[in-house]
């Protein structure tokens, strides 16, 4: 049974193994082999004997007949997949890579405040809750798409970062590469209490997983008073953990905002973690569009700066 959320929680913006090593497949959508290719933001259903999960996905029309790349992004509390899709601006920047975008969404009857169950110990391993069902729906695509599997990705926004966290530990051989947003470290909670604590202290960073690690983007406004700017250490720590690594680290401006980023490597010049710290910013998507309230228009380009660092991990710049 689902642990009730409580009301501080749901203000939060935000099973099968399978091999990706599959032959990749021709599409059946009718409107790829038009001869002028338009994109689409298409519903759809995945269905298993773990539940099921509706999702949005969008289609550049850039990837007309060529294998495209796939970033599934999970939304936060009380948002759904087409107000996710729309703040932060991510299908615009998706045509320019040639990168479908899967809006996986989360249901009323999973969390009353659609929050990803993120802190739940049931949703914290492979082939079992949510983390098989958002398998599910990569491996559907890439069942029905042309989908490159070395281009793969993962992202999210506060309850769906943390969940995006998940997913990059229990399925780390499916993902190139996960963007979190103003999330947590992967079992820093294992119920509601733990996850509120973390939340509003940041000081836990839970288990380590001494699997593969998945490079990640981290991206965090040090003024959040949902989840604490000190939750991004906890994610950047689990990612280096204790590789030999060089950190480098710039401090920039955008529209007046000022970030600071660091970028860590290990030793044989591989980007382990890239970190985006957004003075000033609160608890929203850095550079989202206007008129949403978990979207800062302010800030460097989350959306922008996430992709770019999904297509250099899978093809580093000479």
């Amino acid at each position: 049974m689902l642990i009730p959320m409580i009301d501080a929680w749901t203000t939060l913006c935000g099973g099968t193994s399978f091999s990706v090593n599959k032959p990749l497949r021709t599409p059946r959508d009718a409107h790829l082999k038009s001869r002028e290719p338009k994109s689409a933001f298409v519903s759809a259903r995945f269905v298993s004997p773990t539940g099921k999960l509706d999702y949005k996905l969008f289609i550049p029309a850039s990837s007309a007949g060529r294998p495209a790349a796939l970033l599934v992004m999970l939304h936060g509390c009380n948002q759904n997949a087409t107000e996710f899709a729309a703040s932060t601006g991510m299908n615009e920047i998706a045509e320019r890579y040639q990168c479908m975008v899967a809006y996986p969404e989360q249901s009323l009857s999973a969390n009353s405040g659609k929050c990803w169950n993120w802190f739940q110990d049931a949703h914290h391993h492979r082939g079992a809750g949510e983390p098989a069902l958002i398998a599910g729906v990569v491996e559907q695509i890439m069942d029905q798409y042309l989908v490159d599997p070395a281009k793969v990705f993962v992202a999210g926004h506060s309850a769906g970062g943390a969940m995006a966290v998940v997913m990059a530990r229990t399925y780390p051989e499916l993902f190139a590469a996960i963007g979190c947003h103003s999330g947590l470290a992967y079992r820093c909670a294992a119920d509601s209490a733990e996850a509120l604590y973390a939340m509003r202290h940041g000081e836990s960073t839970g288990a380590v997983n001494q699997g593969p690690r998945v490079p990640m983007i981290v991206f965090h406004g040090d003024q959040d008073s949902t989840v604490h700017p000190r939750n991004s250490d906890g994610l950047i720590d689990q990612s280096v953990q204790d590789d030999a690594v060089t950190r480098l680290q710039e401090v920039g401006r955008v529209n007046n905002r000022e970030f600071t980023r660091e970028i860590h490597r290990c030793e044989d010049d591989r980007v382990l973690a890239e970190r985006w710290t957004v003075h000033g910013a609160g608890h929203a998507w850095s550079g989202g569009q206007e008129h949403f309230d978990c979207a800062d228009v302010s800030g460097p380009d989350a959306s922008d700066e996430m992709m770019r660092f999904f297509m250099e991990t899978v093809s580093p710049p000479l």
